[in-house]
């Protein structure tokens, strides 16, 4: 019988065997450029703030190979509101599925998936995002975009309170 001590060298080397092996051999899209599917989407719904971003490449590792927003798409997200947005609300903002490309927010202030706006009240600066509705209670908290969080300036890990409008 083996001492499970003695079994630990043999269970890690074949994790590091597993995690040299690609699992998805699918061709990936070069960061930022956009595919036809997701061009027609964004046209199907019918607004410039459902970003036509790359999925990131299953190899992503770091935030910037997980971002493949382009500089106009951060561009246009970071622009003022040009029509009126109501407050929907205050949420405890974290980092959602940094493999789902664009700039958005699921969250249960939002009743339908509508186009709106985050806004960190901690330094004013705010992103155009995709509003998503997430089952919960108003105050639940919400999942953000990789791509949105990093342009309101909130580091990945933290948790803070952001303010919702939705137009």
């Amino acid at each position: 019988m083996t001492k499970p001590i003695l079994r630990l060298p043999g269970a890690l080397m074949l994790l590091a065997l597993a995690a040299c092996t690609p699992a998805d051999k699918t061709p990936q899209t070069a960061p930022g450029a956009t595919t036809a599917s997701d061009q027609r989407a964004a046209s199907a719904a019918g607004t410039a703030l459902v970003t036509a971003a790359a999925r990131p490449s299953p190899a992503a590792r770091t935030a910037a190979e997980f971002d493949t927003t382009t500089r106009e798409q951060r561009v246009a997200a970071a622009a003022p509101p040009t029509t009126g947005e109501r407050r929907l609300g205050t949420t405890i903002a974290s980092l959602g599925d940094p493999s789902q490309p664009g700039f958005w927010i699921k969250t249960p202030l939002a009743k339908s998936e509508t186009d709106g706006r985050i806004v960190n009240p901690a330094n004013g600066k705010s992103a155009k995002v995709r509003l998503i509705p997430l089952d919960g209670p108003a105050s639940g908290g919400s999942q953000v975009s990789l791509p949105a969080l990093q342009l309101i300036g909130v580091s990945l890990t933290d948790l803070p309170t952001i303010e919702v409008y939705g137009s």
